[in-house]
Order: C-alpha cells, then sequence, then structure tokens
C-alpha cells in the first residue's frame, strides 16, 4: 500500500486487541478471554484511525511502499489499547485533603457532608473560582491522567449546583474538548448534592425548568455540547422520585442516562436505571439482586470505582455476581477531592484483588466496556480496524504487568497515544 499513513507500531511482543470480532462489549465468558496477538504490528492512518492489525511479516509486505509519519520499534514490548475512565469528577477548586485525616479518625462520609464538608466544600469553593483558574488545574488532572494511560475520560460537572456555576464547569470541559489531546464524554451532574436553602422538590425543579432548557438552547447554538446526564440518588439527597423526573427530563432532551446509584444505601436505582434505558449506572455497592437482573437484561453498564470502597471503606461491590449474572462491567477512578486517583493501572489493581476480578476481566472493564458505559465502543476500547488509533505502549513483555504492578505504571508506560500521535513519553524510561 503506497502512500504515507500516520503511525506504525512495529513487531510488537503482545498486541491486545481486545475485542477482534467487532463487539460492542464484553459480558460474562467473553471478558474473561480477550483477543490477543502475538508478534504483531499496527497502522494508525492520517485520519487518525485504524488501517490495519496483524502479524509482523504481513503488515510489513502490505505497508512496504508505505512511508510513516512515525514508527515506534515495539520489539519486546506490549501494546494495548488506550485505557477508558469511565467516571470523574475533575473540575473543582479547594483541597479536601484534611478530610481523609478526619476519615481515617473515623468520621463517616455523612458526618462530613452535615458538619459543612464534602461537596458543600468543593462547591463554595468552585462557585467562588474563575474560569481560568478551573481550566488550568483541570488541565494539569487530565495530563496526569494521560500519563497513567487514559485516552478516553468522563468528566462531569455537579460542583456548582447553580446554573451559572454549573455552565463555568461545562465551559471548561468544552474547552479542554478543543484544545487537549484526550477525548472526554462530558456529564451534567447538576443534582449532584441539594443546593443550601432549597429543597429537593425545589432543587429538582430548578433542574427541569432552568438548567436543562438552557443546555439545550447552548447545544443548539453550538456553544456547549454534553453527552451525558447524571444525578446522585441516594438517602438525603436526591430520592427515587426525583431522580426518576431529572433523568427523564434529561433523556428528553437527547441525553444519556449515567448516574450514581445505591451507593450509601439501597435505593432500587439499578431498577429505576434499567427501565429509563440508562447507558449506565455507578457505584452500585447496595444494589439489590433484583437490580442485578434488571441491569443485565437492559444491558446498562455498571461502572465500579473501587477507589471510592477503599478510601470510604465501604462494602465492596459484587463485581463477581454481576459478571455471572451477565452486566456489563465497567470501571472508572471516581478521581474526586475525596478519591484522589488519576491511575487506571491503580483502579484495575484494586478490582482484581479486592472485587475479585480477573485481570483480563479488570482490562475489558477498563477499555471496551467502559467505552460502551460512555455510548463510546464502537470508536473507542479495543484495537480494530476503523476505529481512533489509541494506545498504549509498555516496557513488559506481558501485558498483565500494566495491573500486576501496583503503582508501577509510572515506569511501565513508554508511550500513550492518541489518533495515531505520541502524546506522552516517558523519558525516565526512555533514558534508560
Amino acid at each position: 500500500m503506497a502512500g504515507e499513513q500516520r503511525l506504525l507500531l512495529d513487531n510488537a511482543r503482545q498486541l491486545v486487541l481486545v475485542c477482534a470480532r467487532g463487539e460492542t462489549h464484553l459480558a460474562r465468558g467473553g471478558a474473561r478471554g480477550l483477543a490477543v496477538l502475538e508478534a504483531a504490528s499496527a497502522v494508525v492512518g492520517r485520519d487518525g484511525c485504524i488501517k490495519a492489525v496483524g502479524p509482523v511479516d504481513a503488515i510489513r509486505r502490505q505497508f512496504s511502499e508505505t512511508s510513516f509519519e512515525k514508527i515506534i520499534d515495539c520489539s519486546g514490548k506490549c501494546v494495548l489499547p488506550g485505557l477508558v475512565d469511565a467516571h470523574t469528577h475533575p473540575i473543582w477548586a479547594g483541597d479536601r485533603v484534611h478530610e481523609f485525616a478526619m476519615k481515617l479518625a473515623g468520621a463517616s462520609y455523612m458526618d462530613i457532608h452535615q458538619a459543612g464538608g464534602g461537596i458543600h466544600f468543593t462547591v463554595e469553593h468552585t462557585q467562588k473560582a474563575s474560569e481560568e483558574e478551573l481550566f488550568n488545574t483541570f488541565k494539569h488532572r487530565l495530563l496526569r491522567m494521560i500519563s497513567a494511560g487514559t485516552t478516553l475520560v468522563e468528566c462531569k460537572s455537579g460542583y456548582g449546583l447553580n446554573l451559572e456555576t454549573e455552565l463555568k464547569m461545562l465551559r471548561v470541559i468544552e474547552r479542554a474538548k478543543r484544545l487537549l489531546d484526550i477525548s472526554i464524554s462530558s456529564t451534567y451532574c447538576g443534582a449532584h448534592s441539594v443546593p443550601k436553602g432549597k429543597n429537593v422538590t425545589e432543587a429538582t425543579d430548578d433542574i427541569i425548568n432552568n438548567h436543562l432548557p438552557k443546555l439545550k438552547e447552548l447545544d443548539l447554538s453550538g456553544e456547549i455540547h454534553v453527552n451525558n446526564i447524571d444525578v446522585f440518588c441516594e438517602k438525603g439527597v436526591f430520592d427515587l422520585n426525583s431522580t426518576r423526573r431529572i433523568l427523564q427530563a434529561g433523556k428528553d432532551i437527547g441525553l444519556q442516562i449515567n448516574f450514581h446509584g445505591d451507593e450509601l444505601h439501597p435505593m432500587k436505582a439499578a431498577e429505576l436505571g434499567a427501565e429509563l434505558g440508562a447507558q449506565a449506572i455507578s457505584h452500585l455497592e447496595e444494589i439489590s439482586d433484583e437490580g442485578i437482573a434488571a441491569m443485565a437484561k437492559a444491558k446498562c453498564a455498571a461502572v465500579l470505582l473501587p477507589t471510592t470502597a477503599y478510601m470510604l471503606r465501604l462494602k465492596q461491590p459484587q463485581a463477581r455476581k454481576m459478571l455471572q449474572e451477565g452486566v456489563i462491567v465497567a470501571l472508572g477512578s471516581d478521581f474526586n477531592p475525596n478519591a484522589y486517583c488519576f491511575s487506571m493501572p491503580m483502579v484495575m489493581h484494586l478490582a482484581c484483588v479486592n472485587m475479585k476480578m480477573s485481570m483480563n476481566e479488570a482490562l475489558a472493564a477498563a477499555t471496551i466496556n467502559a467505552a460502551y458505559a460512555l455510548g463510546r465502543s464502537h470508536t473507542h476500547g479495543s484495537i480494530e480496524i476503523g476505529k481512533q488509533g489509541d494506545f498504549i505502549v509498555i516496557n513488559s513483555s506481558r501485558w498483565e504487568h500494566l495491573i500486576y504492578q501496583f503503582g508501577g505504571h509510572q515506569e511501565l508506560i513508554e508511550y500513550v497515544i492518541v489518533k495515531g500521535k505520541v502524546v506522552y513519553k516517558n523519558e525516565r524510561v526512555m533514558g534508560y
């Protein structure tokens, strides 16, 4: 094939495709066995999409007349799809490290919340912060995510609670979509908490009557494009009825439903999400057996967040039961002031150790299934022809080292590639 292509990843020891037959997700047994090629190469075209994947000799023959903008020798190394982080809260001001000390001393999440900490502390600081200040800290956090291998990330608003600040946060996300080399799925999470001075009905009415019509208007004018709607469905926050009203109103203006449910108390949020056609529900530490069955039937993804259960010392989500019953299990870092983790490799490790997932299941959950949870598995989450050319190259002869080495991704990841362009190169590794 003559002409010029953007990138050749040549002679990888292992090329982890994850999927090889166009699967939109991997559930049950499919998540246990991943498609992996030995001694293989991949080509990305000038449009940033994958043009070819296959054995080294076959790719070299097919592209013998082709020039490449960049060739990376992957001998002895592994190539994996870019990781997908299906749940983050990365835009906020105000540091909550002091609350970590309170938690270690025995205070619960709701103890801190009721003492004026938690979400309300962050809301106060985020409302005061300038758009520029929020963008600069957000950019720094996204760059750290990229260096840990994330190439598609879900980003929520939700520390504004009033329309002005929520829109400020969504504008920051929109700016990052344009300027940074990472794919973003944006989520409106105005129902993250009931604002001070309002009750739940007033907050719900404000979102439905004021926030969502404004989002629709800004979408039509091309200023802000939001992908998902989120609600914190929880005892003392948004009850099941309010959650239903907000999610349905979001769905009516074209947003995917992707919300927090059954985290601290059993709320029947999983059953509600399945009924409303939710794309995904996050947390689910307190999901019911009926909720698991409903999500499996509805093909609603479960976004499990091992960092949250770990840091808050909560009960672990029932990952094994969900997998056995056919739920599409995805993973997210839940990066926020309460769970300060940028690293999907560490999230996968925690999922394996604390939630009893296999390494294959964890990688599927952090690639194709996390992409599915965001409605993006047709373009992201696996190394297949036609998909976006997002990869990580690790300096190891077996891909499992990315999960096995707890906290070791800083030394392992050599390259992070988005649309066939190197967006992160690890000079520490390269300098050996």
